[in-house]
């Protein structure tokens, strides 16, 4: 445990009146769904700020919650701003990885605070997970139907302010047994089509733990691909066990979780699937860059620090 633990910061939990902020560094977020989301953040007795352009959303590229720069200056001024004790992503979409290059990554990592968010966040956990911090894989702030779910609300709750409390990250729902074993390592990843679409940029870190992978909206052959790109790139070489999380597609779920097991069920690593984690309603918030310890044939992730300090 100790060298998992060597160099891993815990940003600090949250407590009642902290103030927080609400970026939308991806896509463009819905004015209502923002109000309705936010009153469940307000709910815990904490401060929440919706920085300028959460609102906003580019004119050429309707797909985006504003100009680059903007996005990029708003993240920056929250991630520095030491009154935020955390950063919640309004919503994921696309964009974050356009957003990067105007960020220094050097002054970012330099700084403990809380990441909230998935699926396009994942760009940016990649880069704080890569420095030693701790971050959150979990829903956003805009995420009504994922909040609105009584055990999604109170995993990311209790993440946030009982740290302590989460005993087995898949809990209550378990996991199911691909192949048997245990593994130890910090737990990295999040949605595939962001950490394959990370390979050969400035900011790809590679992976060494266990790793959470999830999508949504990718047919059989597109998860096929995207796997096959990140096995041929060696990015599982360093990997100790693997959490598959939803894979979101109505039309092709079977074939998709063939996909899945034909791609890396040969790797003989401890493997589960079935975590709920990912773009269902149920999305059980996970702390990325924490040592955990996975029991694929008991199906649970035990973190063995306590996430946040």
């Amino acid at each position: 445990m100790t060298e998992l633990g060597h160099g891993v910061r815990r940003p600090a939990r949250l407590r009642a009146g902290d103030r927080v902020a609400v970026v939308a560094p991806a896509g463009p977020l819905d004015p209502e769904r923002l109000e309705l989301g936010t009153k469940y953040l307000k709910d815990w007795d904490i401060d929440v700020e919706v920085m300028p352009s959460a609102l906003a959303r580019d004119d050429r590229l309707p797909y985006l919650a504003g100009d680059d720069r903007a996005r990029a200056a708003d993240f920056r001024a929250a991630w520095l701003d030491p009154s935020v004790k955390a950063v919640f992503a309004g919503r994921g979409g696309y964009g974050v990885q356009r957003m990067l290059q105007h960020l220094d990554p050097a002054e970012l990592v330099a700084v403990d605070k809380i990441l909230v968010g998935f699926s396009d966040i994942t760009a940016l956990h990649e880069v704080f997970n890569a420095h030693g911090l701790v971050t959150l894989h979990s829903p956003m702030a805009a995420g009504i139907g994922q909040l609105r779910v009584q055990e999604t609300h109170d995993r990311l709750r209790d993440l946030l302010f009982e740290p302590e409390s989460v005993q087995d990250l898949l809990t209550p729902t378990g996991a199911r047994t691909v192949v048997a074993g245990t593994a130890e390592g910090r737990l990295l990843g999040g949605n595939v089509a962001l950490l394959a679409a990370s390979i050969g940029t400035p900011t790809f870190a590679q992976p060494a733990g266990i790793v959470v992978l999830e999508d949504v909206g990718e047919e059989g052959y597109r998860i096929d691909r995207l796997l096959t790109q990140l096995l041929r790139s060696g990015w599982f070489d360093e990997v100790t066990g693997l959490v598959i999380g939803d894979f979101s597609i109505d039309s092709e779920r079977e074939l998709v979780a063939d996909v899945v097991r034909e791609r890396l069920e040969p790797l003989g690593l401890p493997m589960v699937e079935g975590a709920a984690i990912g773009h269902e309603d149920l999305n059980l918030a996970v702390p990325l860059g924490l040592p955990v310890r996975l029991d694929a044939a008991a199906g649970t992730l035990t973190p063995l620090l306590t996430p946040l300090r």
